[in-house]
C-alpha cells in the first residue's frame, strides 16, 4: 500500500495536467443544442442550431441547454474517472466509509445533487 501511495504521489503532476486538459460534450434531445464544458463544468463553448428560433420557446431552448450542459458535466466526469483510475490505486480511492463519499463518487456528483434540491442554487 506504501509503493501505491508513493507512485501514486509522485504522478500527481502529470495526472493533474491530465485532468486540467479535460472537456466535456454534451448534447440535447433534439440534438440542436451542445454544450461544452472544462474540467470543473465550466462552461467552454455553447452551440445552438438555428432551427430552435424557428418556433420560440424559452423555457424548451433553456431546457435543452441544462440537459445538454449536464450531458457534458457527465463526460467530463467520465474522463476524470477513467485517469483517476488509471492513476489511483483503488484502495485510496475509498472514502472512509466506502460508496457515495468515495473520490469517484464525489467526481460523479452534479452541483444540483449535492444541494439535495435539484435546483443546482
Amino acid at each position: 500500500m506504501v509503493d501505491d501511495l508513493k507512485r501514486a504521489i509522485g504522478s500527481l503532476d502529470e495526472t493533474q495536467r491530465r485532468i486540467n486538459q479535460i472537456t466535456g460534450t454534451g448534447w440535447s434531445p433534439d440534438r440542436l443544442v451542445k454544450v461544452t464544458v472544462g474540467p470543473r463544468g465550466q462552461l467552454v463553448d455553447l452551440e445552438i442550431d438555428p432551427r430552435v428560433f424557428r418556433n420560440p420557446d424559452s423555457r424548451g431552448l433553456a431546457d435543452a441547454i441544462l440537459t445538454a450542459a449536464r450531458n457534458a458535466v457527465t463526460d467530463a466526469n467520465g474522463k476524470t474517472t477513467e485517469i483517476v483510475d488509471k492513476a489511483v490505486p483503488v484502495h485510496l480511492r475509498r472514502g472512509p466509509f466506502g460508496g457515495e463519499d468515495s473520490l469517484s463518487g464525489v467526481i460523479s456528483r452534479h452541483d444540483a445533487d449535492l444541494n439535495g434540491d435539484g435546483s443546482g442554487t
